[in-house]
């Protein structure tokens, strides 16, 4: 049997606006299934040497798998995209990083030889199915994952500011600002025209508008108004709606090749996988595991954090953002990091906001033609983090 790996690499990403969840989101009155349908269509439609019938597989990260999101999300999808029978699909759940994990999946599958032309992306619709809906614990999981801190996102982020004090309320209000201000100009700069795709959708009261700008940014965010905010899950606490992510609809997916294949069909892709890891940490703790994650990804890669020349991590907490900075030498406003804005102003909507790093770097490769190396991260709930290094094949 042949030992050798084939080179993987991304050939597109696109994704949905991200909305906020509820009733007064965008997608309201939008199933998630549709969401992913209109990114399938889209990769076919921006891909044209592609078609339904090269797919492979439809690997889909997804949290809560119930109702509109219950059934296999990955296979019904490509059927409801109108592309027939043959394209097999799965839905697989690591909560936060269940986009991030498909893609790692796809990667392997290609790697090994198993498929040559694979999907893989991640959907979350927090207003239709909240965190946590419908499920049932066991009586003993408090217990082992350490304390009931572990299942409250918000608490585990505040036991950072505990166990590390030298983060304080401060500074994390302060990363917020920065977030918001970097979504701001790349929002008005154009940055996330390429990736969006527009899609028709109808509001509470009955208005249809075209979804193609992310709801969740606060442009007008001040540092004064920041430090104003209550601390909701911790009287006294340092964790506000204003330096987290917020609860949020979208999806997001990756088109995922064989190099080789790739180029023989005459397509220019735009990076290329090179190592993915996984990391374990104390629940309670769960936002510290992207430092574990990646330097197990470094490790495998045989590179450094130095070499990383762009970093996009999913801050749903600043005081994480901030950990992971300091922990691998870096220092807080370090220009690699989220240089279009991160989760704190776009929104968190769980599973697709690993394949929205992936997305993110494929556009700033292509905007940075002179950078090698890119590193998606982030931390999962029950404590886990999920690291991907990238290299740039924009350009160079």
């Amino acid at each position: 049997m042949d030992k050798r790996l084939n080179q993987v690499v991304v050939v597109d990403a696109v994704r949905t606006a991200f909305g906020r969840a509820g009733e007064k989101g965008l997608f309201w009155n939008t199933r998630a299934d549709d969401l992913v349908v209109s990114l399938l269509k889209a990769l076919i439609e921006r891909n044209s040497r592609i078609t339904p019938d090269m797919i492979e597989d439809n690997i889909w990260g997804v949290t809560n798998q119930v109702k509109e999101q219950g059934g296999t999300i990955g296979r019904a999808v490509s059927m409801l995209a109108d592309w027939g029978y043959h394209v097999p699909g799965c839905s697989i759940d690591r909560m936060c990083a269940g986009g991030l994990t498909a893609i790692g999946f796809a990667a392997a599958t290609v790697a090994s030889g198993m498929a040559d032309c694979l999907i893989a992306g991640g959907v979350e619709h927090m207003g239709h199915l909240p965190m946590g809906f419908m499920r049932d614990p066991h009586p003993r999981l408090e217990e082992v994952m350490g304390g009931p801190s572990a299942f409250n996102m918000g608490l585990t982020a505040e036991n950072i500011h505990d166990r590390f004090p030298e983060f304080t309320r401060e500074m994390a209000d302060q990363y917020a600002l920065k977030c918001q201000q970097k979504a701001d100009q790349a929002i008005r700069s154009g940055k996330m025209r390429e990736m969006i795709i527009p899609m028709e959708v109808m509001l509470t009261d009955g208005t249809r508008v075209v979804a193609d700008r992310d709801q969740p940014p606060r442009p007008a965010t001040t540092l004064e108004g920041l430090s104003n905010l209550k601390t909701p899950f911790k009287e006294g606490g340092r964790v506000t709606a204003g330096n987290a992510s917020g609860l949020n609809d979208g999806a997001c997916a990756v088109l995922l090749m064989n190099e080789e294949k790739a180029r023989e069909l005459g397509i220019q892709p735009k990076m290329r996988w090179v190592s993915s890891a996984v990391a374990a940490v104390e629940p309670t703790l769960m936002g510290v595991a992207p430092v574990p994650a990646t330097q197990k990804a470094l490790q495998k890669a045989g590179l450094t954090m130095d070499e990383m020349d762009l970093v996009e991590l999913n801050e749903a907490f600043a005081v994480q953002a901030l950990y992971f900075m300091d922990r691998m030498g870096m220092a807080w406003d370090d220009e690699r990091v989220n240089r279009w804005g991160g989760a704190i102003a776009y929104g968190h909507p769980l599973a697709a906001s690993g394949p929205r790093l992936v997305a993110f770097l494929a556009g700033l490769f292509k905007e940075n033609p002179q950078t090698k190396y890119g590193l998606a991260t982030m931390c999962v709930g029950r404590g886990q983090g999920y690291s991907v290094i990238w290299e740039n094949l924009q350009g160079r």
